[in-house]
């Protein structure tokens, strides 16, 4: 089997096993856009508090999103009126736990793992969120009050700016986007006044939601199909257990498609490979936790610093977990909790067509905002040679 055809059924595979759960994020997302009231988000979830930085990650903690079902609701909180902080420690809890994995983790790695991974998911969500508070938001809002003295001192200077803006609404494309302006000011009136809440839900969620996260999800899928099909298990395996380990087992975690559940019988064969109890809760909870998709989401959404500070939090926190957890298998010979047979996990028959009727349904769903955005495009292009060709 050629490595393309080898590369093309990982992707697959992958594409067909997050469907589910991606289709479910939506469906989250479209909720708490249209059903939530932005006050309760901005009570519990919109400032940059203690408190609302741990609500959410404990709010995360037990829902069954993987690493691609919570891009949409984790854009969902924050489009909704979540802070920055917030936002992170919801990304950062939400798929590295759940109430389907630490069920899993018992069964396939023992109690030991049951215990830890939720308790190692809630903490360093919160570290996450308070990294960005301090390191992301705390600068803007010192920047923010420095624009904000300068426009007050210079604004005598830039009022007269404002006027030829108005004299050149008078040209053609000009006028084509005030049209286009005033159209996209009644979208939300006639939002409001639909009949259905389920429509509204539905049609933000498989519409406006999946066209801003596709691209990136696509580029994830690919990455973790690439690394899926090169990078050999021996390579995960030969850098023992310290430092260096736990380092390699975060930076091939990050990047991967994974949710905790899929993640864990890979973790048994990283236990049956010699791989230290604490390098294999690196990676269950830097895979997990972030992928390409969640990247680019966060670097769209908000800004380069906070993704810095996001991989770095998420990285510092698996490794310290990692060394704890090496400690107290050690100090407290807890080696009898954790179970490295090797079980082979696969959905039964019924599971497997939903996971491929759900794949059907994702595709199909991208493949008509492909359609669209290429039809949208033309017609732009028309437009605008008639107008101003």
């Amino acid at each position: 089997m050629s490595d393309i055809t080898l590369l093309g059924q990982n992707f697959l595979a992958l594409f067909v096993e997050s469907a589910p759960w991606l289709l479910l994020g939506l469906l989250v997302a479209g909720i708490m856009h249209e059903l939530v009231p932005v006050s309760f988000l901005e009570k519990h979830m919109g400032s940059s508090s203690f408190g609302s930085i741990t609500k959410a990650a404990v709010i995360g903690a037990p829902l069954p999103l993987c690493s691609c079902g919570v891009i949409p609701a984790a854009l969902g909180l924050r489009r909704s009126g979540a802070s920055k902080s917030s936002t992170i420690s919801f990304l950062v809890s939400t798929p590295e736990t759940g109430v389907d994995s630490v069920s899993v983790s018992y069964a396939l790695l023992g109690p030991l793992y049951a215990i830890v991974r939720p308790i190692a998911a809630i903490t360093s969500a919160i570290y996450a969120g308070l990294m960005v508070r301090f390191f992301a938001e705390a600068e803007e809002a010192q920047q923010r009050q420095s624009d904000v003295t300068q426009s007050s001192c210079c604004g005598s200077k830039q009022a007269p700016k404002s006027e030829p803006q108005i004299q050149a609404s008078t040209s053609c494309c000009a006028s084509e986007k005030t049209h286009a302006h005033n159209h996209e000011s009644t979208d939300k009136p006639k939002q409001e006044s639909s009949p259905s809440k389920i429509t509204s839900v539905l049609s933000y969620a498989s519409g406006k939601l999946l066209e801003d996260i596709v691209i990136w999800l696509l580029i994830g899928l690919a990455l973790a199909a690439a690394i899926k099909t090169w990078v050999p298990t021996d390579f995960l395996t030969q850098w023992g257990d310290g430092v260096v380990a736990m380092l390699v087992m975060a930076l091939i975690g990050i990047p991967m498609y994974i949710c905790a559940t899929a993640s864990t019988p890979l973790a048994v064969g990283f236990l049956a490979a010699g791989l230290s109890p604490g390098a294999v809760l690196v990676f269950l909870m830097a895979g997990p936790a972030t992928n390409v998709s969640t990247m680019g989401m966060i670097k769209q959404e908000m800004g380069t610093r906070t993704l810095v500070l996001y991989l770095f939090s998420v990285i510092s926190a698996s490794i310290g977990f990692g060394y704890a957890l090496n400690y107290l298998v050690a100090s407290f010979s807890l080696a009898s909790m954790i179970k490295t047979q090797s079980h082979v996990h696969e959905h039964g028959a019924d599971v497997q067509v939903i996971y491929g009727l759900c794949a059907i349904l994702l595709a199909g769903l991208m493949l008509r905002l492909g359609l669209k955005k290429l039809q949208q495009h033309r017609h732009n292009q028309e437009q605008h040679s008639a107008c101003c060709g």
